[in-house]
Parts: C-alpha cells; sequence; structure tokens
C-alpha cells in the first residue's frame, strides 16, 4: 500500500486531495498543514510520494523540497502546489529536486493522472 503525505494548510484543498487519491486506491494520505510537521513525518515515516504547497507556515515547500534532496538524500517523488504561477518560481522548485508542478486551481482528475505517472515511473 503507497503512503503519500500532503502539505498543506487549506483544509479542504487536503480533503479534496484525500478523496480523490483514496477514490482512486493510491493508499494512505497523511495529512499535515506547516512545513514544521512535514520535515517531523519525513525523519520518522517513508513516504511513496510528497505533495506540497508551496505557501506555509514555518517553513515553505521550496525549503521542504531542499530538506527532503539534501538533508534526507531522498528521491521521493515531489508535486509542489502553488497558487503562482511565476515562472521563477516553477523553475526553482525543478532545480530544488521537484518532479512536478501544479498550479492551483486545478483539477483533482489533472492531480490524480499525474500522481499516477509519478508513482509508476
Amino acid at each position: 500500500m503507497k503512503k503519500i503525505l500532503v502539505c498543506d494548510d487549506d483544509e479542504a484543498l487536503i480533503s479534496m486531495i484525500r478523496f480523490k487519491l483514496s477514490k482512486e486506491n493510491y493508499g494512505e494520505v497523511v495529512k499535515v498543514a506547516d512545513g514544521r510537521e512535514a520535515m517531523h513525518e519525513l525523519i520518522y515515516h517513508d513516504f511513496d510520494m510528497i505533495i506540497t504547497d508551496i505557501h506555509m507556515p514555518y517553513f515553505s515547500g521550496l525549503e521542504l523540497v531542499t530538506f527532503v534532496r539534501e538533508k534526507l538524500g531522498d528521491k521521493t517523488p515531489i508535486i509542489v502546489l502553488s497558487v503562482e504561477g511565476i515562472e521563477n518560481t516553477v523553475t526553482e522548485a525543478f532545480q530544488l529536486g521537484a518532479d512536478d508542478f501544479i498550479s492551483k486551481p486545478f483539477s483533482p482528475n489533472e492531480l490524480s493522472m499525474r500522481v499516477k505517472r509519478l508513482l509508476s515511473a
């Protein structure tokens, strides 16, 4: 069974993501509301995928990507979410090691397809 970490402080968005991924049988969805909780989960648990917002309390999604890639040396697929589709932000996310970037708002079906692609890679 797969285990996906979703990091976002928007409860409605997390509920939508959890519902869609559970309905598609992607496995367990663990939710956290800020970067500090996310780092704690990543230190003590293994995940098959990370979905993170860029703007979170304590540590940003970009800092989280850096933590996963550099501090943990982890290759877990990471999808970054943001209302900012600004080219510099997208470029920075990819340079830091993100595997995909989705601009908010997004379709649950789009997220599902991207999750499937990364988990089967």
